[in-house]
């Protein structure tokens, strides 16, 4: 069988980036079995409730939902285990440092397949309020706005 090439996305958050300023942006490896790569392949998982958290020198990600694989047997995983990623000794010390700040977070925010190996696209952010939230939304409002203007003046 050939070596899958390119990205193929199974899951992302994308209510994060509506909750959350993206500060910084880290690709890192997840440890899965099986099971729970036979259920991601299916296209089944989901970010909303995910979080990472560094415990003794290690990235776990946690809160993340791979449901049970429909053809599997007694040896099937559990759909909301912690997960370990894999990620270089430097990034998990920047990302530890930097998630103590008040604030900072990490969430995952896409899960995918990229050359036949299963990643995970993490981020550290910072908590949006609700009047930053309706700022941006505002924002995107008017640039829709001002693209369709600019559409209809150019079609005329």
């Amino acid at each position: 069988m050939a070596k899958e090439q390119g990205r193929t996305i199974v899951a992302s958050n994308r209510k994060a980036r509506h909750d959350y300023t993206i500060e910084d942006v880290f690709q890192a490896g997840i440890v899965l079995s099986g099971t729970e790569v036979k259920a991601l392949r299916a296209g089944r998982a989901s970010l909303v409730d995910g979080f990472c958290e560094i415990e003794g020198g290690e990235a776990w990600l946690q809160g993340v939902h791979i449901p049970e694989y429909a053809h599997g047997t007694w040896t099937n995983h559990a759909p909301r285990r912690k997960r370990k990623l894999l990620l270089h000794r430097i990034e998990i010390e920047r990302l530890d440092q930097r998630s103590h700040e008040k604030g900072l977070t990490i969430i995952p925010l896409s899960l995918y397949f990229q050359d036949g190996y299963a990643k995970v696209e993490i981020a550290l952010a910072r908590g949006k309020r609700e009047y930053d939230k309706r700022q941006t939304l505002r924002e995107r409002q008017d640039n829709l706005e001002a693209q369709r203007a600019m559409r209809s003046k150019r079609d005329r």
